[in-house]
């Protein structure tokens, strides 16, 4: 039985829309209205933000708000270095999807040792750099922080050398990088991406399993392949970001994107993974209640957090 520790963290300075930072209390709204105490079994721990920025004018055009990024990374990786120090499971409750790299930071921090390996169900590949972006929003350079590759080939635009110099210096958060070798990396429901993610992906190699695969192999033999892939691994993070939901069940996120995860689709995937021993980090992210009607969003969160919640707890 995994000792679960809920890190919760309403940081939404990432994103470019608005509203992501309600998504940790929209999640505990729907856990009332199904009447349902899951908040008051475990320990959990509030990160302070820095949403206050804002209301601040951006600085970086290609890297929005990266200081307080960079204050939420330090923060974030701390919390998770010692919740697994301490013997915790952390499940990690995060705005907006910029957190990830924090989270990650935070695994290798405790394990510098270990191989980790990264489950990235999400509908974006969330490999852009400062040099590539299109939007500047951080929420979309997790995984190029994770694996530190600025992606030059595909480079559209010129970095001022403090923006480059704030990107330096979140890839080597924790002294460590890599965090995570690219081939480690699984993506599962990844549809809408650009071609400077995309290079990446074929640059490495990376995997990725469709929405229409998981649709016609069912979720048991994609956690099957999954954990084949990842079987040089000895830590495994698993991210479920909501819009890997098809945008079709509900509009509660920033970025919805059409052809996406059913529900119990998701559910099943998620939960299956669970089961797996290596995995040491569950986070979900991107409920925005502001989008949605009804929190049907927070409440499919919901229900998959606790029905994975409840599969570690048998473990």
């Amino acid at each position: 039985m995994k000792n679960i520790k809920l890190i919760e963290v309403p940081s939404e300075i990432g994103a470019g829309t608005r509203g992501a930072s309600l998504g940790v209390d929209a999640i505990k709204i729907a856990a009332l209205d199904f009447m349902s105490n899951f908040f008051i079994h475990f320990p959990s721990e509030k990160v302070p933000t820095e949403n206050k920025l804002l209301f601040e004018p951006i600085e970086s055009p290609f890297a929005k708000r990266i200081g307080g990024v960079t204050t939420m990374y330090e923060r974030v990786s701390k919390s998770i270095q010692e919740s697994l120090k301490s013997g915790f499971f952390p499940v990690v409750l995060s705005g907006d999807h910029s957190i990830a790299g924090a989270t990650i930071a935070g695994i290798k921090m405790a394990k510098p040792e270990s191989k980790l390996g990264v489950i990235w169900i999400d509908a974006h590949a969330d490999l852009h750099t400062p040099y590539t972006t299109p939007s500047g929003n951080l929420h979309g350079m997790p995984l190029s922080v994770s694996i530190a590759d600025d992606n030059i080939e595909c480079q559209v635009h010129e970095v001022e050398e403090n923006t480059a110099k704030q990107w330096n210096n979140l890839k080597n958060i924790g002294n460590i990088c890599p965090k995570v070798l690219p081939e480690d990396i699984v993506f599962i429901s990844l549809r809408d991406f650009e071609k400077e993610e995309k290079f990446l992906i074929e640059k490495y190699g990376m995997k990725v399993f469709t929405t229409s695969e998981v649709r016609r192999k069912g979720p048991e033999n994609i956690v099957r392949s999954v954990v084949r892939y990842l079987s040089d691994c000895t830590d495994i993070y698993v991210s479920f970001d909501v819009d890997c939901l098809d945008a079709g069940i509900t509009k509660g996120t920033g970025t919805p994107v059409e052809n996406g995860l059913r529900e119990r689709e998701a559910e099943d995937l998620v939960s299956k993974f669970m089961q797996m021993r290596k995995v040491c980090c569950f986070e979900i992210t991107e409920v925005n209640p502001t989008l949605d009607r009804e929190n049907l969003m927070a409440e499919i969160a919901f229900n998959i957090l606790q029905r994975s919640v409840n599969i570690l707890l048998m473990n």
